[in-house]
C-alpha cells in the first residue's frame, strides 16, 4: 500500500521527528507542503504534549505524526554515575560548573501518555527504540490511528510486523540521531540505508519507509527505485527557519570542516546517536563508558549550559546524519515540495 492511502498524506514522505530540534512549526511546515509532518513527545510534560497538539490542531487539519520513544527505563547505577562524573570533573572545573543535575526528561510511552493524546486521535504514531506492551498498541490502533517504528535490521523489521505495526522505518546507519535499535545493542550489525532497505522490503509484507542520508530528490528516487514506499527525513530539515536548533548548531552544520565528521556517540545520552564531531567525542572517543540512556544527559545538561553561554559547542549534542549537503536554509515548505519534485510534476 502507499503510504499516501496510509496516512492520508499527498506526498511519500515523513519529517523526521527530532527531540531537542523541532516542534510545531516544522510539523506544520511539511504538513502544509502535504507530506506528513512529525511532533517529538518523548522529551515533553504531559502539558506540554497536549499543548502541542493542540496548537498543530488549532492550525492544520492535515494528518500528525506524534512520536514517542519505548525504552526501557534502567535501574539504579550509582557506581556508574559515579565514574561518570569523576570522567567529566576536568570539563566542570575549567567551566567552573558545580550544579550535577539538569537535563530535560525522557520518557517512555506509557498509559498515562496515551491517555493524553486519546482524545484527539493521531493519524500515526511513531515508536523508537522498539514498541510498547501489546495492550497499548492495541489502545493506539483502536483510535483508527496507524503505527509505525522503526528497524535496523531484517530481524527488527519482522519483530514489529508481527506485532502489528503497519508500516516500517527501514534506519540506515547514515541517519542523524539515535539509533533505533532494540533486539540487539551490537553496531556492527547495522548498514546502509541503501543495504538495509531492499533487504526489509524483501523480508516483510508491510510498506518500508526509508530513512538515512536522504537529502536531495534524488535520494528520494533511489530509494523508491529500490522498493520503498516514502522517506523519512531529517538532518536536512535541520536549517530550515522552523527547525528550533541553537545559533551554535547551526554554525556547525554550514562549517565544511566541522559537518565533514559525524559519528555514533553515547556520550549525550548513554544511546548511540549520531553527531558532528565535537570535542568531547575527541577526547573521550565518541563510543565511551557513559551510564544507560537516559541517565548520561543529566550530568553533560550543566557543562553543556556552561560552554555555550561562552559560544562553545564542545559539549552539545550536534546532531547530524552522514549527508548534511541538503541542508537549506529555505522554508521547511519548499524544502518538501523540492525533495518531492518528481511526485509533484507526474
Amino acid at each position: 500500500m502507499l503510504i499516501e492511502q496510509l496516512f492520508g498524506i499527498e506526498l511519500p514522505l515523513i519529517q523526521a521527528p527530532m527531540a531537542g530540534a523541532q516542534g510545531v512549526p516544522l510539523a506544520l511546515a511539511v504538513a502544509s507542503a502535504g507530506a506528513l509532518g512529525s511532533i517529538p513527545c518523548a522529551m515533553l510534560s504531559h502539558d506540554k504534549l497536549k499543548q502541542a497538539i493542540e496548537s498543530f490542531r488549532r492550525q492544520s487539519d492535515r494528518p500528525v505524526n506524534l512520536n514517542f520513544f519505548c525504552h526501557k527505563p534502567p535501574e539504579e547505577q550509582a557506581e556508574r554515575l559515579r565514574t561518570w562524573r569523576q570522567q567529566l570533573a576536568p570539563y566542570y572545573r575549567e567551566f567552573e560548573v558545580e550544579d550535577l543535575g539538569g537535563g530535560a526528561e525522557r520518557r517512555p510511552f506509557d498509559a498515562e501518555v496515551a491517555a493524553v493524546i486519546e482524545p484527539f486521535r493521531p493519524e500515526v504514531v511513531s515508536f523508537h527504540f522498539g514498541l510498547p506492551s501489546t495492550e497499548l498498541m492495541l489502545r493506539v490502533k483502536s483510535w483508527g490511528t496507524k503505527v509505525i517504528a522503526s528497524a535496523t535490521s531484517v530481524a527488527e523489521a519482522k519483530w514489529l510486523e508481527s506485532r502489528g505495526v503497519d508500516a516500517i522505518i527501514a534506519q540506515g546507519l547514515e541517519a542523524g540521531g539515535h539509533r533505533g535499535h532494540f533486539l540487539s545493542d551490537d553496531l556492527t550489525e547495522h548498514s546502509g540505508t541503501f543495504a538495509l532497505l531492499p533487504r526489509l522490503v524483501q523480508a516483510v509484507k508491510v510498506p518500508v519507509i526509508a530513512a538515512g542520508g536522504i537529502a536531495d530528490a534524488a535520494g528520494v528516487q533511489a530509494a523508491m527505485a529500490l522498493g520503498a514506499a516514502g522517506v523519512q527525513v531529517g538532518t536536512a530539515y535541520l536549517l530550515c527557519p522552523e527547525a528550533e536548533i541553537s545559533e551554535l548548531h547551526r554554525q556547525a552544520l554550514k562549517d565544511p570542516q566541522m559537518n565533514r565528521h559525524t559519528a555514533l556517540t553515547n556520550l549525550y545520552s548513554g544511546r548511540p546517536a549520531r553527531g558532528i564531531m565535537t570535542r568531547l567525542m575527541r577526547e573521550l572517543g565518541p563510543l565511551g563508558q557513559a551510564p544507560d540512556f537516559p541517565l548520561a544527559a543529566n550530568a553533560i545538561a550543566p557543562l553543556r549550559a556552561a560552554a555555550e553561554a561562552r559560544d562553545c559547542s564542545d559539549f552539545s549534542p550536534l546532531w547530524c546524519g552522514q549527508n548534511p549537503e541538503g541542508c537549506r536554509e529555505i522554508p521547511a515548505a519548499d524544502l518538501t515540495r523540492e525533495l518531492m519534485a518528481a511526485f509533484i510534476e507526474s
